[in-house]
């Protein structure tokens, strides 16, 4: 009997009692749909942390705050980051120096305070910082700045009470308008001896604006310096990276503040950090995060998916049930096939083709179904939160979401079970007896 033959006889059969098999079908597309469904929500919300941890924080970035050398603390200079650098998989290393007080810029008749750092541009460029106006600086007196530095300033002939609203956010009219490339602007540093207040101005020319931060939230409004400007700032402080009062001094590092080492990719980081960590480095990757991010929710994802398996299980005594009662209705058919010779496995290889026929209608709906109720979901939940609490959820964020992974995973599972709710059945078709059947029939 060929494979042709044998499905235009199951689906001649199962055309004689079509309600018995649609609610069959109906049962399997239900538990497959449950299935996707639960899971997703597991998936989605994986997806959506693990896209803020990339988006937030490069994934391929290494943080080391700390040296510890035969029991002691030590700063980390030149010659470490040179080591860290010679160190296998290590794209770039990235230092900067922070000014130990905030001085205040002034261009225009406006002012503001910016976070200020001595930045090593090459290494930062490598790591992927963009310029996304102007050049880097070629001049001690040349500068970059963040952004969103125009943000800091605000005009000094108004009253603060007006230019700002009731929420601490500055007016639109009176903001920074002007293109700041380009533009000389004074830095002012101070110090204070003897209880006397001291300030030192110096004239830099912002020649570069960085692109802005890969999340539409975050800001960027550090100002970029060179090594003289520092220098020069040392030296009207009497202090270490130009802190306001000499006490502070001790207190202040005098190697590099903040430095990152960079992977060529994700699977680099952990040798890496394993590295570091053997050199006596203290170090953190956000990968590590990722990581247990990860674990918690694969087990998350495996309890949903078995929470869904049970609902596939029950709905598999629905084609136990339906072809146990084909078995009994084509008693005379089988019969006759076997009176003309058909192998036993043979009529067996029917059953079980039939029972993962219906089963695999019902993964098919079952995943159809689950991808338009994923899709409403996405979209009426979030409507739904927002509007009950209020609040904004970040952008991208997902309910549910349905990955081919998924979907091979249910069909295994679906057609598995089938297979096995079908097997008894498809048995006991070989062992119809061929008298007792013809016998029926007559």
């Amino acid at each position: 009997m060929k494979l042709q033959d044998q499905w235009q006889f199951i689906r001649s059969n199962m055309k004689k009692s079509k309600s018995r098999v649609y609610m069959t079908v109906l049962a399997s597309a239900m538990a497959c749909t449950f299935l996707v469904v639960l899971a997703s929500v597991g998936f989605g919300i994986h997806d959506t942390l693990i896209k803020d941890v990339i988006e937030n924080r490069n994934v391929t970035q290494i943080e080391i705050y700390g040296l510890d050398k035969d029991g002691e603390s030590k700063e980390i200079g030149d010659e470490e980051i040179k080591q860290i650098e010679n160190m296998e998989g290590v794209k770039a290393v990235t230092r900067s120096k922070e000014l130990a007080q905030t001085p205040v810029y002034r261009t225009d008749n406006y002012a503001g305070h910016g976070w200020t750092v001595v930045s090593h541009f090459p290494s930062e460029i490598e790591a992927g910082m963009e310029v996304e106006e102007g050049r880097l600086p070629e001049n001690a007196n040349e500068i970059i700045v963040g952004h969103h530095f125009s943000n800091e300033l605000i005009p000094q002939d108004k009253d603060v009470n007006e230019i700002f609203d009731a929420n601490g956010e500055l007016l639109e009219e009176f903001a920074y308008k002007d293109s700041l490339l380009g533009k000389e602007i004074s830095l002012t540093v101070s110090k204070e001896t003897n209880g006397k207040e001291e300030e030192h101005t110096l004239n830099v020319t912002i020649v570069g604006i960085t692109a802005p931060p890969a999340r539409g939230w975050m800001e960027d409004r550090t100002v970029h310096i060179s090594e003289e400007l520092l220098a020069e700032i040392e030296d009207f402080t009497g202090t270490v990276k130009g802190a306001v009062h000499e006490s502070e001094d001790h207190y202040v590092s005098s190697g590099y503040d903040r430095i990152h080492a960079y992977a060529h990719n994700m699977e680099g980081v952990v040798d890496i950090s394993e590295q570091l960590n053997e050199e006596g480095y203290y170090a953190y990757s956000p990968a590590e995060e990722l990581k247990n991010i990860n674990v918690v929710f694969t087990i998350v994802k495996a309890g949903l998916i078995f929470i869904g398996t049970i609902a596939i299980i029950i709905a598999s005594i629905g084609i136990y049930n339906t072809m146990t009662m084909a078995v009994t209705e084509r008693t005379p058919d089988i019969g006759i096939m076997k009176a003309l010779g058909a192998h036993p496995k043979k009529i067996k290889q029917i059953f079980l083709l039939e029972s993962s026929y219906i089963g695999l209608l019902g993964v098919l709906i079952g995943i159809v179904a689950s991808y338009i109720i994923s899709f409403i979901a996405n979209i009426g939940l979030t409507m739904i939160v927002e509007g009950m609490f209020e609040e904004q959820l970040p952008e991208g964020f997902r309910f549910s979401s349905i990955p081919l992974s998924l979907v091979a995973i249910t069909v295994i599972i679906c057609l598995t079970v089938t297979v096995i709710s079908g097997s008894k059945p498809a048995k006991k078709a070989t062992q119809v007896d061929v008298l007792q059947a013809l016998r029926r029939e007559i």
